[in-house]
């Protein structure tokens, strides 16, 4: 695995490979966190260049470009694993699938997805693009619109200055990003959302991306529901996994 896209959590035998995208602007680290509470699977945080331990990196204009890279330099070729994705890395996660479809690679056994409506609904900014803001006005309308960012990093000058580079590109990638009508996924998803957020239709909608199974679970709270309220949205997400790996072996077997 590669090093530099990957940080891992404790070493879970047996388990399958849950490879987790993060939000705009986010780390890796904050989903590696989870493992502790996650023993139904072996955590990878997937950390794009730009932040953390990647900072100063050259980063992708495109999500297109981003998903090729990531999948030159991580196998993926070693079932079972399953992806979540919060936000921006919902959008991450599904795209990633669909490239492995078309390239004829292993799929994920389930793709849980957080906080990001169905791709062909999507509201796309076509005036004022929040990337080509001024850093400080990018910083207070991404805080506005869906909170997020700390108090102590909105009042600390040099702090601003460390997240406004990963924010401006993964807001770049999202609102350049145009969805390609495709055949839907032969992968069972699940649907985690803030009941302040997206609506249960909104959610439902993704439906339509896949030939399998959709689950939806809403939480109280907003866009980030899951740091509102992380134990049963951890507990969602060991559910989610479990149900996939039963269902999975139901398949082989048969």
């Amino acid at each position: 695995m590669s090093p530099r896209w990957l940080l891992a959590g404790p070493p879970r035998p047996g388990a399958p490979t849950l490879y987790c995208f993060a939000h705009g602007g986010g780390s890796a680290a904050e989903y590696i966190r989870w493992a502790r509470d996650t023993p139904a699977a072996q955590l990878q945080g997937v950390q794009l260049p730009g932040r953390g331990s990647r900072y100063g990196e050259p980063v992708f204009a495109s999500l297109e470009a981003l998903v090729a890279a990531f999948l030159d330099e991580v196998p993926l070729n070693e079932p079972p694993f399953a992806f979540f994705g919060h936000s921006l890395g919902s959008l991450i996660a599904y795209e990633v699938t669909r490239a492995l479809r078309d390239a004829g690679r292993p799929l994920p056994y389930r793709l849980i997805l957080s906080g990001y409506p169905a791709p062909h609904h999507r509201h796309v900014r076509t005036s004022d693009p929040l990337h080509r803001l001024p850093d400080d006005e990018l910083i207070e309308r991404v805080a506005k619109i869906h909170g997020g960012i700390p108090q102590e990093v909105l009042d600390s000058d040099e702090l601003r200055e460390l997240i406004v580079g990963p924010l401006r590109d993964d807001y770049r990638v999202l609102e350049t990003y145009i969805w390609r009508e495709a055949e839907p996924l032969p992968v069972p998803i699940t649907l985690l959302g803030g009941s302040a957020d997206h609506t249960r239709e909104e959610l439902g909608a993704w439906q339509e991306h896949t030939t399998e199974e959709l689950t939806v679970r809403q939480f109280p709270g907003g866009h980030f529901y899951l740091r509102e309220h992380p134990a049963p949205v951890l507990r969602a997400l060991e559910d989610a996994l479990r149900a996939g790996a039963g269902a999975r072996a139901g398949r082989t077997a048969h």
